[in-house]
């Protein structure tokens, strides 16, 4: 379900920024009564490239905190960044928010609402510019970046392996035999 290429686990000489999104208060109704949980939705990164996101549920805000944070740090994934934004545009749907994420020319910072702004904050890109459709829903809208995040690639590495295999399927194929 969640692809974690490239990421070094290994790697924790640098230092983890983590961002809370949303902190939802839920009731249960059951037969004695409510029982009161919270959610929370947070987003944790490196400022350099690194981004996971993650949700947790507890009776207390800070244990609910704790655990989201704890989730997000497995699901990290490693995201291209290209001169403080991302290499291309990327439109991505999740549930019912569409989320747009445009690169944008240097000096343009961060064009997003809040719940997009802590994403970037702690993925350490400096411009960009985004738009959300449909369903601003903060746990949608930031399932929806990560998503699209995690398609993204780097254009220049891409066509590299693109290359290196039709190199090598050209060069399997073997000769027709004539039946002369």
């Amino acid at each position: 379900m969640i692809n974690t290429r490239n990421f070094n686990k290994s790697n924790t000489a640098t230092p983890i920024l983590e961002r809370t999104v949303k902190v939802s208060r839920v009731a249960k109704v059951i037969k004695g009564g409510r029982t009161l949980r919270f959610t929370a939705t947070v987003v944790v990164g490196n400022g350099n490239g690194e981004l996971g996101i993650g949700s947790g549920k507890s009776s207390n805000v800070p244990d609910a905190v704790k655990k989201a944070v704890s989730q997000a740090k497995k699901n990290m994934i490693v995201i291209p960044i290209k001169n403080g934004s991302i290499p291309y545009e990327i439109k991505s749907k999740f549930c019912g928010s569409i989320v747009l994420l445009k690169p944008a020319p240097e000096g343009t910072g961060i064009k997003a609402g809040a719940t997009l702004r802590a994403i970037f904050e702690v993925l350490g890109i400096k411009n960009i510019t985004t738009k959300v459709w449909r369903s601003t829903n903060p746990s949608n809208v930031v399932k929806a970046a990560y998503k699209g995040l995690n398609s993204l690639v780097d254009i220049k590495n891409e066509l590299e392996l693109r290359t290196a295999t039709i190199n090598n399927n050209i060069n399997s194929i073997k000769e027709p035999v004539s039946n002369e």
